[in-house]
């Protein structure tokens, strides 16, 4: 396996466990990941926040750990790079605001490389304008964004430990996803693990 270098957006109020696990586990199998957010700079921290399914209409929230990113947005040239991971939480609220991320996100898309969004992640995908006609899981209230973006809103939803592929697009509702949402990440990135 050839190690990939991959890209992760990130922003203050990001879910704690859909950063912190794709960061180390991308790593734990040999891949390069760098941790961005407009505004910062590598050795700067994002806030995050845990989301919990507690039996309330939606989630909880709580304060979750602080992330130190390891490299500087400004400086990102997406041909450097081999995939795109963006996770949920509150972040791509106001991430998907900022008019080079979208470009990011573009740039991957018609590159058709890698990419994996999870719970409100999907987003961004919606405000970058690449939803169009893929088939996406998210977070369940984002369903009629994903649809009014020309989505097409995955059956997999319905089951949140489940996640959906549309070639180099690899989507979930939300971090308990995390065991499919990285293996078919890492299998569309083509990364084999021998055991």
């Amino acid at each position: 396996m050839s190690a990939k270098k991959i890209l992760l957006l990130a922003g203050d109020f990001v879910e704690d466990y859909e950063i912190m696990v794709p960061f180390q586990a991308l790593q734990a199998v040999g891949h390069v990941v760098h941790a961005v957010c407009p505004g910062k700079k590598a050795g700067d921290q994002v806030r995050t926040a845990i989301h919990d399914f507690e039996g309330d209409q939606t989630y909880s929230e709580k304060p979750g750990h602080n992330f130190i990113l390891n490299a500087d947005f400004e400086t990102v040239r997406t041909e450097n790079y081999d995939a795109l991971v963006v996770p949920g939480g509150r972040a791509p609220e106001y991430l998907r605001l900022n008019a080079r991320l979208l470009e990011i996100v573009r740039e991957f898309d018609a590159a058709k490389k890698p990419i994996a969004a999870i719970c409100h992640g999907p987003q961004i995908l919606i405000s970058a304008g690449v939803l169009k006609g893929r088939a996406c899981t998210a977070y369940p209230a984002l369903q009629p964004d994903v649809v009014d973006a020309g989505g097409l809103w995955s059956p997999v939803s319905d089951n949140a430990d489940n996640s959906c592929i549309d070639g180099h697009l690899v989507t979930a509702p939300a971090w308990p996803a995390h065991p499919a949402w990285i293996r078919d990440f890492l299998k569309v990135l083509g990364t084999r693990i021998e055991l």
